[in-house]
């Protein structure tokens, strides 16, 4: 049993090999309908639950169908609908009871605390679907969609994040680590990494770029990241951070300042990127969008001891 709750703590190793599964899988896909299982039903007879304590679409439905390809199946939970949510079971007894019923357990929540107590009384895998810190499913699936379309691995390409210092941001930080690629962020000097995120950084004698100068940001960039400025339960003055980040919007004039760079965003949209950009030729939402469920696939397989 392994669990995927940040990509800081899984070897490198590893995330190249569920990466490698994944573009194996997505071929071998091809002439096949949205629920066609894989041959072999690598995890026939498995179950997936899923608990939703955000909001979610490309999380949820994504591993809907790559359980399912994978010949398993998958039961959604809202906590507010359980003993959890009400404060009246303790985390260590849901956790019983989910291990009892469960072969994998994923989480979306607004707690951090509350993955680490999941994955310390859980008995079955558990995967962040995304949590406050991190969003590990989406960047690994996002370095997939970047190797895909620029056809070379991430780590010879300058990899450009503009935006807000956040769980997304975290997850893209802890992958240059991992797979040595260059990253430059473009944000305001208030909104920059916090100190531990950087302090790990260094630890492994890395080191990411942080601008507060969006056109130096983008120079020479290969792929432009981005997210959304006003995450859906920040808990901020929304109109001074919009204002602060009124000149980091990404728009045609400042693509052509990068190296021909593609557009990603991890969705949903916000202001944050003219329309022109967002559904240009460069733009590439969708494909980043439908990855999710190869890499998953492979994730699910990594967490159940399955992978090839």
């Amino acid at each position: 049993m392994k669990n995927f709750i940040n990509l800081k703590d899984i070897p490198a190793k590893d995330l190249r090999k569920i990466i490698t599964d994944a573009k194996k899988r997505k071929n071998l896909r091809k002439k096949l309908n949205i629920l066609e299982v894989d041959k072999g039903a690598p995890l026939k007879g498995k179950l997936l639950i899923q608990m939703f304590e955000k909001s979610s679409l490309r999380t949820r439905l994504s591993f809907y169908l790559a359980i399912k390809q994978l010949g398993g199946g998958t039961l959604t939970l809202r906590s507010n609908e359980l003993h959890l949510g009400q404060g009246g079971e303790s985390v260590a007894d849901t956790a019983k009871i989910l291990s009892t019923y469960g072969d994998g357990f994923m989480l979306r929540t607004d707690n951090d605390k509350k993955v680490e107590n999941f994955a310390k009384y859980l008995s079955i895998p558990v995967i962040n679907g995304l949590s406050p810190s991190s969003h590990p499913t989406q960047v690994l699936s996002d370095v997939f969609t970047v190797e895909e379309i620029k056809e070379k691995p991430i780590s010879k390409l300058n990899i450009c994040w503009i935006g807000d210092s956040n769980n997304v941001l975290n997850s893209l930080i802890a992958a240059s680590v991992k797979f040595s690629f260059k990253l430059s962020i473009g944000c305001p000097k208030k909104f920059e990494p916090g100190k531990e995120v950087r302090a790990w950084v260094k630890k492994n004698n890395k080191k990411i770029y942080i601008y507060n100068d969006v056109k130096k940001a983008v120079s020479g960039a290969d792929v432009i990241f981005s997210d959304k400025v006003i995450s859906l339960n920040d808990k901020v003055n929304k109109k001074k951070k919009i204002k602060a980040f009124k000149n980091f919007k990404i728009n045609k004039k400042l693509m052509k300042l990068s190296n021909n760079a593609i557009f990603l965003h991890c969705l949903p949209r916000g202001d944050e990127v003219s329309e022109d950009v967002f559904l240009g030729k460069k733009s590439h939402v969708w494909q980043q969008a439908l990855n999710r469920v190869h890499v998953q696939k492979s994730i699910l397989l990594y967490c159940f001891r399955k992978l090839r």
